[in-house]
């Protein structure tokens, strides 16, 4: 069976819009792991800052952090391959990430 070209649906195989990596969008994520008190909230403010995304990283009450990002999609996939990557503060065992549209809510990116 031959592969689907990137810009081809892989459900039709009908030709399909190649992605605006401008497009704002959301990236919502649950990280879990040892990411309280060792910096990781702070960590993502750094990275938001980098990557010019609004949004917010809160601590759970069941020690995981909840990370909201939004800007370019770009952006936000970068973002979320540095949550994912071994170069956060603590340990990231693992992220419930979601992709979604931009909630405009943001001005800038805040921890609580």
């Amino acid at each position: 069976m031959e592969m689907p070209s990137i810009h081809q649906n892989p459900a039709s195989g009908r030709p399909s819009e190649p992605l605006d990596l401008n497009e704002t969008i959301g990236l919502s994520a649950v990280v879990h792991g040892t990411v309280q008190g060792v910096g990781f909230r702070h960590w993502c403010w750094q990275q938001a800052q980098e990557l010019g995304l609004v949004g917010s990283a809160t601590n759970n009450d069941d020690g995981t952090v909840t990370v909201v990002a939004e800007g370019p999609r770009w952006a936000a996939g970068e973002f979320l391959q540095a949550l994912i990557s071994r170069d956060t503060p603590g340990a990231v065992i693992t992220v419930d990430e979601h992709f979604g549209p931009a909630t405009h809510s943001y001005t800038e990116f805040s921890t609580h």
